[in-house]
């Protein structure tokens, strides 16, 4: 997977890598280090809500023209479904709905490919 040109200070803060785009999904890939651990010295869940939040709204934003579209978040619901214990995190965005300014997304976030910790629904707004 080819690294994506990101442009995102905040996910590259954490060290988000933006591995995959296509019409009606996106993918970003984070290594998990010490910092983005919580007390417990499991993945912080703010990290995983960002991780969420990115791909679902990327998802929504893919266009074969290379005039960027932007968006934002109206909306996001987050399910913890497990602990975030392992080597990294790979969140996956999948477009649910389009419409003409707002767009529904749904989001997956695994540990190491083999476990799902959490899941998320969101509502999205285009910036035009």
């Amino acid at each position: 997977m080819a690294n994506l040109d990101l442009d995102n200070p905040f996910l590259e803060a954490l060290g988000a890598i933006f591995t995959e785009w296509r019409a009606g999904y996106a993918e970003f890939t984070m290594p998990i280090h010490a910092g983005h651990l919580n007390r417990q010295r499991i993945l912080q869940g703010g990290a995983i809500a960002t991780l969420l939040d990115a791909p679902c709204g990327y998802a929504g934003l893919f266009t074969a023209d290379t005039t960027p579209v932007h968006g934002f978040t109206l909306s996001l619901t987050v399910n913890y479904l497990d602990r975030g214990i392992g080597d990294k995190v790979v969140a996956k965005g999948f477009l649910e709905r389009q419409g003409r300014s707002v767009f529904f997304a749904r989001g997956e976030a695994w540990i190491d490919d083999h476990l799902m910790i959490a899941s998320a629904q969101g509502t999205f707004k285009y910036a035009r």
